[in-house]
């Protein structure tokens, strides 16, 4: 089964040491970067066959992170190198407990997705399950062609997977956010999400109540991640605990990506059948703590 994967990719240059902030970077390294590239490359490297819907501009950055895909077997039909696009870059700084913060320059995501248009709608035709996140749901414009692409996934029946992935530094507020993302939650066939995503989207006070309300909300199964706490998954039967991995973590950047990226590759390598998320848990948490030991989200 083929899972389209929508939204960026982009150069993540990191700063390979803790800093308290930006102004004590003294050197950055490029990786490759962006959350649902990140998560399109995991799941291809575990054999699923994923297609990846955005773009990059025509510039150098762009090639590079073209080809990186390609050599990774992601599928880029709907993936457009456009002249009108600078790719963006973020430049990535990460504290004490490795931690990361971003400074995103370039709105080329938005661009790619805009210049998709109605293909995007092809695409998920063409396509056997649909996953994305809140990154192409912040302007207004951009979230009306992934919200269509989410309806006609769900008119056709075919499994959504939702990252709400929340930057509230992107949002108007945090209300604002959950007023866009809470409600693309019902008919998901997967939430995935941090543990304070939850608290937010739910405004319960603890993470059982909060799954437990994602999945009143309409959500067929919900994946919380605890970070050193491991994770926990609820709905359709399948209460799982998963206890976290032991790492030494210096950049956690891309421990949800290999997260998602694992779930999607089971999903997908077994006809979405649910029972293979509680069969991979543990090893989506393994892949996690070991993202957390390199710098970038993937080696």
């Amino acid at each position: 089964m083929r899972t389209l994967c929508v939204g960026e990719a982009l150069v993540d240059l990191v700063c390979e040491r803790p800093v308290a902030s930006i102004s004590e970077a003294d050197a950055f390294v490029p990786r490759f970067g962006g959350a649902i590239a990140n998560v399109a490359v995991t799941a291809a490297r575990r054999g699923a066959d994923v297609a990846l819907a955005g773009g990059v501009g025509t510039d150098a950055w762009g090639a590079w992170l073209h080809e990186r895909l390609q050599d990774e077997g992601v599928d880029l039909t709907w993936f457009d190198r456009r002249e009108d696009v600078v790719t963006p870059v973020a430049f990535v700084t990460l504290d004490a407990d490795a931690q990361p913060s971003f400074a995103i320059y370039g709105a080329g995501v938005r661009a790619a997705i805009l210049g998709l248009g109605e293909r995007l709608v092809e695409a998920v035709d063409a396509c056997d399950a649909l996953f994305f996140s809140s990154n192409t749901l912040v302007d207004e414009d951009e979230r009306a062609i992934t919200l269509a692409a989410r309806d006609r996934a769900l008119r056709d029946g075919k499994p959504v997977i939702l990252d709400p992935n929340l930057r509230l530094e992107r949002w108007r507020s945090r209300s604002a956010a959950v007023e866009v993302v809470g409600p693309c939650v019902q008919g998901a066939f997967l939430v995935k999400c941090n543990a304070d995503e939850a608290l937010a989207l739910t405004g319960e006070l603890e993470v059982e109540a909060a799954a437990a309300s994602l999945v009143a909300a309409g959500a067929k199964h919900v994946v919380v991640t605890l970070g050193a706490d491991g994770a926990l998954l609820r709905g359709g039967g399948l209460d799982r605990d998963a206890p976290g991995v032991p790492a030494r973590p210096v950049d956690a950047t891309g421990a949800g990506d290999a997260v998602t990226g694992v779930l999607i590759s089971a999903l997908a390598r077994t006809g979405f059948y649910p029972a293979a998320l509680a069969a991979m848990l543990p090893d989506a948490m393994a892949q996690a703590a070991r993202a957390t030991e390199r710098y970038g989200a993937l080696d």
